[in-house]
This record gives structure tokens, sequence and C-alpha cells, in this order.
């Protein structure tokens, strides 16, 4: 598998920065907009450590689930999630089909 770029990280903050209020997005398509389409994973490390002024709640996995490594959990993130008015199931999923964006 190919290495991401030293620059990837920035494009990662450069990506989530840019997700609308209404839309949802997930890792791997994060990582395509930041120009390496296999990073979904590393996409989820560099949201752990990543500025706190980015829309990270945004992010979520491929089939709609939330996040379990989000600031307090799946509870954490569904609360930050419908804090913006999104619908969260009681499985701590989204439809991703509905919110979903990409660039």
């Amino acid at each position: 598998m190919p290495r991401v770029d030293s620059n990837f990280k920035d494009k990662v903050y450069e990506v989530v920065a840019q997700i609308p209020q209404d839309k949802l997005t997930t890792y791997g398509a994060v990582a395509a907009m930041a120009g390496a389409p296999w990073a979904a994973w590393e996409v989820g490390q560099i949201a752990h450590t990543g500025p706190d002024n980015l829309p990270w709640q945004r992010v979520v996995r491929k089939d709609g689930g939330l996040a379990r490594g989000y600031p307090g959990g799946l509870d954490g993130h569904q609360k930050a999630l419908e804090t913006e008015g999104f619908q969260v199931g009681d499985d701590y999923t989204v439809n991703i089909d509905r919110y979903l964006w990409t660039r």
C-alpha cells in the first residue's frame, strides 16, 4: 500500500474544514479528497489529535456508523450530531446516503 505524503494531515484538515453544516462525510471520502483514497484509517488517527475547531463530528464510517474513538465515545458523537440536527438511530448510525457530502 502506498504511503501518504508529508502534507496529508494538512490536506485532511482542509477537507474537514469544508464539510457543510448540514452534511456528513466518511473517513474514506476524506482520504480520497485529500489525495490518498486508501488512507481511511489514517484519517481516523488524524481525527484523534486534530484541531478541536474542525467539525470532526461530521465524519463517520462508510456504513454511517459513529466513531467509538470520538470524545465521549458513541454517545458523545451522537450528541454532537444531534445538536447539529442530524438524526441518529438507536444503533448509533446515520443515513449516510441522506447526508453524504463530497466535493
